[in-house]
């Protein structure tokens, strides 16, 4: 049965003090990002007492007013891309009277299925987030929706557009409306603000070569004209986002649980067998080495097929702690870019030592990280589109276990999901920390429902050696 969703309210959220108008402008991070899909979040709330009288008196109000006083202190968030014909780029402005688009729902879903370990199809989330609105002339930043489970729980769905913020950002506004709505109910609201969560928009800070947006910009549009088929695009300037992918009605999702055990166990398991290997080498099983190679090898196998095809993987690479002189870890916007491995072949990853191979390299991406990552974005974005082969499968991760995104409390305690529901809109998994908090870690899959069991089985297997 398909889930049935009603709109109780649409509605727009001003700031609470927003007299002055604000421009930003966006830097060479932001435009690699600008037609991009937006990334939807949902967080998931259990709550008994989620009646709708109480959600209606209680939920919505403290969420819309906490969120007004967050945005005075975010008013980016409020405003939109535009560009203006004289300029270069798009710029992000806020005018008094801006708003963000906030919808109020009612959902007959089954939330516990929605937040549980069972796959279920990928269509019952895609009515949890907002649209974005975005025409030729303008893009929204953000727009927000918070859905009712009657007498079981609630969600906050979050659309974002990644030109005006990365996941690092997006986080640290969420914390500081969680810390605001909680304060406010609390009626602590007199406390100081955590510093922390206090965006700094000095742009400045990100150190730019002259010649670098222009080169991301001829990349980008040469990355745009090879997806529309070698045509060039009617209105350059056009601010409208590549159209989503048609979802498929066999598409599940699932969420696997790693215990701090589990990710023990394989980190012992590949020390056993690069010890026992021909060419022995000392490898970085960090936390991320460690789950993202084991996800990437267990992956593969599920697609089985040819095993000369195509494969690669790339991760986003959060670069505030690698430019010199480092960015605050409050700035507002992008600063992130990614390390790409590819073309491999699937053969490598198929066979007995195939998870050792994808941690081999992996760790090697990493312990390769410094500051010139953030300036071969240009050539990162050309290697992105010219050499990936078609049909290849490419693995990308949304997300990260450094958020915190399970201390997003409200008021109404900790999450009992948090689903990055944009991971449909490519070959990518999303990454979280455990919700217990212990040093686990939570990753998110989109499959067709035969590959995805197979990927089950493989997932559970490979923890049992």
């Amino acid at each position: 049965m398909v889930s049935a969703l009603n709109f109780i309210d649409v509605s727009r959220v001003t700031p609470s003090d927003s007299r002055e108008s604000f421009t930003l402008s966006l830097t060479y991070f932001d435009l690699l990002w600008y037609k991009l899909h937006p990334v939807q979040r949902v967080i998931f709330y259990r709550l008994a007492d989620a009646t709708r009288p109480f959600f209606d008196s209680v939920i919505v109000p403290n969420l819309k007013s906490s969120l007004s006083s967050s945005l005075s202190h975010y008013l980016p968030l409020a405003g939109k891309l535009v560009w203006d014909s004289l300029d270069k780029k798009p710029t992000l402005v806020y005018s008094a009277n801006d708003a963000v688009s906030f919808s109020v729902a009612e959902s007959n879903a089954e939330f516990s299925l929605l937040t549980g370990n069972k796959p279920f199809p990928t269509t019952e989330l895609s009515p949890l987030v907002p649209e974005l609105r975005v025409s030729d002339e303008s893009a929204s930043a953000v727009s927000f929706q918070v859905t009712l489970f009657p007498n079981q729980g609630f969600c906050i769905g979050l659309t974002a557009h990644h030109a005006v913020l990365d996941g690092k950002t997006t986080t640290m506004f969420l914390k500081f409306w969680a810390n605001t709505c909680k304060r406010q109910q609390e009626q602590t609201v007199n406390a100081s603000l955590p510093q922390d969560l206090i965006p700094i928009y000095d742009r400045t800070v990100i150190k730019a070569p002259d010649d670098i947006e222009t080169k991301i910009m001829n990349q980008l549009n040469s990355f745009l004209k090879m997806v529309s088929g070698g045509k060039e695009p009617e209105n350059p300037r056009s601010l409208k986002i590549l159209p989503s992918q048609e979802l498929s009605p066999d598409v599940v999702r699932f969420t696997l649980d790693l215990t701090r055990e589990d990710i023990q166990t394989l980190r012992e398991r590949l020390k056993r067998e690069s010890s026992a290997s021909s060419s022995p080498k000392e490898l970085r099983l960090s936390t991320f080495v460690v789950t993202f190679s084991y996800v990437f090898t267990c992956l593969i196998r599920a697609r089985g097929g040819d095993p000369n095809r195509p494969v690669g993987y790339g991760f986003a690479v959060d670069c505030r702690s690698l430019l010199d002189p480092p960015v605050p870890s409050n700035y507002f916007g992008n600063c992130v870019s990614a390390s790409f491995r590819m073309p491999l072949t699937a053969e490598t990853f198929m066979g007995e030592e195939g998870f050792l191979s994808a941690a081999s390299m992996v760790s090697d991406s990493v312990e390769g990280l410094d500051e010139t990552v953030a300036l071969q974005l240009p050539e990162i974005l050309g290697a992105f589109a010219s050499t990936l082969p078609p049909g290849a499968q490419l693995l990308s991760v949304a997300g990260s276990t450094r958020f915190g995104v399970y201390g997003l409390d409200f008021g109404w305690g900790k999450p009992q999901r948090v689903v990055i529901v944009s991971i449909d809109q490519g070959e990518a998994i999303s990454m979280a920390e455990g919700r217990d908090g212990n040093g686990g870690v939570e990753i998110g899959f989109s499959l067709k429902k035969h590959e995805m069991e197979t990927l089950i089985d493989l997932l559970h297997d490979g923890l049992k050696s």
